[in-house]
C-alpha cells in the first residue's frame, strides 16, 4: 500500500512539473511573439507615419496580457496565489475524508 501511495505521488509531481514546463514554454514564446510583432509594428510606424504613434497601441495591450500570463506562470498573485489554493483543496478533502469517516 505504502508502496501504490509513494508512485502516485510521484506521478502526480511529475505531472505537475510537466504542466509547469508546458506554461513556461507558452509563456517564452508569447513573450517572444510580443517582443518580435511590437518591434516589427514600431518600424511600420515609423517609416509610414512618425507623427502619429499608434505602435504604442498594441505594445500597451499586449503587454498588459503578457503580464497576467507571466502572474499565472510564476504563480505570482498580490492576494490569492498557488499555495492558497492548495491549501483549500487540501482543507476540502480532509474535510470530506473527516465526514465520510464519521459514517463508516
Amino acid at each position: 500500500m505504502e508502496l501504490k501511495n509513494n508512485n502516485s505521488l510521484e506521478e502526480e509531481r511529475y505531472y505537475e512539473a510537466k504542466k509547469q514546463v508546458e506554461a513556461l514554454k507558452g509563456f517564452y514564446g508569447n513573450l517572444i511573439a510580443y517582443i518580435a510583432f511590437n518591434i516589427f509594428f514600431l518600424i511600420i510606424n515609423l517609416k509610414t507615419s512618425p507623427e502619429h504613434l499608434w505602435f504604442f497601441w498594441p505594445l500597451l495591450g499586449w503587454g498588459i496580457g503578457v503580464f497576467f500570463h507571466a502572474m499565472k506562470v510564476f504563480n505570482f498573485s498580490p492576494f490569492f496565489g498557488r499555495n492558497w489554493e492548495k491549501r483549500k483543496i487540501k482543507e476540502f478533502l480532509e474535510k470530506e475524508q473527516k465526514q465520510k469517516n464519521m459514517w463508516h
